[in-house]
């Protein structure tokens, strides 16, 4: 009963024969094997566009190596005030963006709004010589509620980023589960609704450790190489990380991988929702956020389930957690079993 993380999961096997298999013989390294030249077709042919693809080995790099190229040092990265990168990722998009700032931002279930962002910007100040010049608009698709952005959510943070001039990122860790629950194209998703920059992960979906950034406008990449090779991220055997990508982009793994979390996740707030538990913002994609009393957490624990205490300042209008329960967050993963979550919940109900 390990709900601590998808990160808890080991390597899917397609992903883990793929290493196995690229492991045969030798190939050129530093991105040039053609593994890596088959994972970046296949980029273009998914996003239905040319497109500019860098590996990387985590999403740290990722988010960071993207912001710090979507951005001047001087630039103000706009986020909601639990993203990834302005709560986990000890300060990397400052350090390898030479300087630039994270201004955080409120939002109920971890998103951002128009409203919200277009009232940071009016707000200011910005621009220079002494201030710093807002940039770029980041958001994470899923958010860390657990929670996605629609088309049309996108488009409209976007459109107004764009009129200001600032680039959007996504971070998409967990990009996977929202395709899932979207169901539209990966190009409705990011670009056609005006992503500039997009940081794909796998590692989360069921890989060793394999991220990519992706930059819509292959001309915004110029320059992108070097800054992967100076901060230390461009790996020698390459091939390892292409070989991941790929096994994870071929036919549907990706989605398949992210369709059983996603089942996983609602099957477990199902269940918990017999039991008088409901979950704190809407399940739309692998993560379900409950307030267990203490006495059920205790008891879960002592049966050896593995999660995750909360706090959020994003809980929906009039939701508190109660003096003597705690919120908790609940994480499933492609080798999460119908059997783990029925025993979660039964645990819960006294069984």
């Amino acid at each position: 009963m390990n709900f601590a993380s998808d990160n808890t999961a080991g390597v899917a096997p397609p992903i883990l024969d793929a290493i196995v298999k690229a492991n045969e013989g030798f190939a050129l390294g530093y991105g040039n094997d053609d593994a890596t030249a088959r994972v970046t077709k296949r980029l273009a042919d998914l996003f239905e566009r040319e497109v500019a693809v860098h590996l990387v080995a985590t999403g740290t790099a990722a988010n960071a190596l993207a912001l710090a190229h979507l951005s001047p040092p001087w630039g103000a990265i706009l986020c909601h005030e639990q993203s990834h990168i302005a709560t986990d990722e000890c300060g990397a998009p400052e350090f390898f963006g030479g300087g630039l700032k994270l201004v955080t931002l409120p939002g109920t279930g971890c998103k951002l709004t128009p409203g919200i962002v277009g009232e940071a910007l009016k707000r200011g100040p910005w621009g220079g010589p002494h201030h710093v010049t807002a940039s770029v608009l980041s958001l994470t698709q899923s958010t860390e509620a657990g929670t996605v952005y629609r088309p049309d959510e996108i488009a409209a943070l976007s459109k107004l980023a764009h009129a200001h001039g600032l680039a959007v990122h996504m971070d998409g860790a967990r990009l996977a589960n929202a395709m899932v629950r979207l169901q539209v194209s990966p190009a409705e998703a990011t670009w056609k609704a005006g992503v500039d920059a997009l940081s794909f992960g796998a590692t989360k979906g069921g890989a060793l450790g394999a991220e990519v950034i992706v930059f819509f406008e292959p001309a915004r990449a110029a320059g992108m190489a070097e800054r992967r090779k100076r901060a230390g991220h461009l790996l020698s055997k390459h091939r390892f990380l292409a070989a991941q990508m790929e096994a994870y982009l071929t036919g549907n793994c990706w989605l398949d991988l992210a369709a059983h979390a996603n089942r996983m996740a609602d099957r477990l707030a199902a269940r918990l929702a017999m039991a008088g538990i409901d979950p704190v913002w809407p399940v739309d994609a692998n993560e379900v956020f409950v307030i267990l009393p203490r006495r059920v957490d205790e008891r879960l624990k002592e049966a050896g389930a593995r999660y995750y205490p909360w706090e959020s300042r994003a809980l929906p209008e009039g939701k508190t957690v109660p003096d003597e329960s705690v919120l908790v967050r609940l994480v499933t993963s492609f080798s999460t079993t119908g059997g783990d979550v029925d025993r979660f919940a039964d645990i819960v109900r006294g069984r």
